[in-house]
């Protein structure tokens, strides 16, 4: 049995990188992720001590300094949910699509829901926090398969460079969409357009309550589907030899990354980028086996998104950058140097 056939089959490969190993980059994924927790609720437009650290976690808001750590206890907390869940739904995307380049915005699936949302709003007054998070998973769906519709004509069927050239295409004919529909309406224009920088700032228990069961549903179903993207990677034929069904595999992959898209863009915003570079260096670190790769991308989202919204408070004090901003600095060179490296093979 070959070392593919072995992962495919959830079987520990023969040879390549040790449980040891994984398990050692798993505890300091964990402690930077801890690391960068504390910093999150420690930094920000007013220097905090340890003291008011403590008493705030503690549920105490006696002074400004825990006032402060209060306020940004939620911030850190949607930080940690929307970047596991980017980082996760990137995995899955390019597990399905084996295509090197998938990422939630450059498939253009984050614009897809950014463009729900947007219509809801100018058009149908949606206000709810649950009609904002339906919305945007709808419009993610309808995004995805669009792109995969559009990537699969011609000759050849879905290749990775057809789904990118597609996803490329959709995004910037989405954010046109959303400017022409934005324009008239100079009432929510403001808001808008700041929601579509992508951030976590402002965020509160109450905005982020809706969300969980969203996110939880996105989360189970992706990482159940670990095995079966295993099976995957071996190409579509080698997997119905090993029984699996491969319509029915992508189909529920993609739904739980829709899921995981369309919620985080719901309550944080369109955030690029982040998807494509943290499946790619957790691959580094663990390898291509998804039952090691889909929680720690999970964990790699979480400390990225949570590391450049930190950077944010810093570089601009005593205002900020949103989170997005600075993904999309991060990004850019990232996705113009897998370009040049991988020649957009599959995976």
């Amino acid at each position: 049995m070959t070392t593919q056939t072995a992962t495919a089959r959830g079987l520990p490969a023969p040879a390549g990188r040790s449980r040891r190993l994984r398990a050692l980059w798993l505890l300091l994924t964990a402690a930077a992720l801890l690391l960068f927790s504390a910093l999150s609720v420690a930094i920000g437009t007013r220097d905090v001590g340890f003291a008011d650290i403590a008493a705030a976690l503690g549920g105490q808001v006696e002074t400004i300094g825990q006032a402060a750590v209060a306020m940004r206890m939620p911030r850190t907390l949607l930080g940690l949910l929307a970047g596991a869940a980017l980082g996760l739904a990137g995995a899955i995307m390019q597990g399905v699509t084996r295509n090197p380049l998938a990422d939630p915005g450059i498939l253009g699936v984050n614009m897809g829901a950014s463009l729900a949302v947007v219509i809801g709003v100018a058009w149908f007054d949606i206000a709810s926090a649950y009609a904002y998070i339906f919305t945007a998973i709808l419009g993610a769906g309808a995004a995805a398969v669009c792109v995969y519709v559009i990537g699969s004509l011609g000759r050849g069927g879905a290749t990775p460079l057809k789904l990118a050239l597609a996803g490329a295409a959709t995004s910037v004919a989405f954010s046109s969409l959303v400017i022409a529909v934005v324009l008239p309406r100079n009432d929510i224009a403001g808001g808008i357009r700041a929601w579509q920088i992508g951030g976590i700032g402002g965020a509160t228990l109450e905005r982020i309550y809706p969300v969980l069961p969203f996110l939880a549903a996105g989360f189970v179903v992706s990482l159940l589907s670990a095995r079966k993207l295993n099976a995957l990677a071996l190409g579509d034929e080698m997997a119905a030899g090993l029984g699996e069904h491969v319509a029915v595999t992508r189909a529920v992959a993609a739904f739980g990354a829709i899921l995981l898209c369309g919620a985080t863009t719901a309550v944080c915003g369109p955030i690029a980028f982040l998807g494509l570079v943290v499946p790619h260096l957790c691959r580094l670190l663990v390898g291509g086996d998804h039952r090691w790769l889909l929680p720690f991308s999970a964990l790699g989202g979480a400390c990225l998104l949570l590391a450049a919204d930190i950077v944010g408070r810093i570089v601009a004090r005593p205002a900020e950058l949103d989170v997005g901003i600075v993904t999309a600095f991060v990004g850019a060179p990232f996705f113009i140097w897998i370009v040049r490296r991988q020649r957009v093979r599959d995976l």
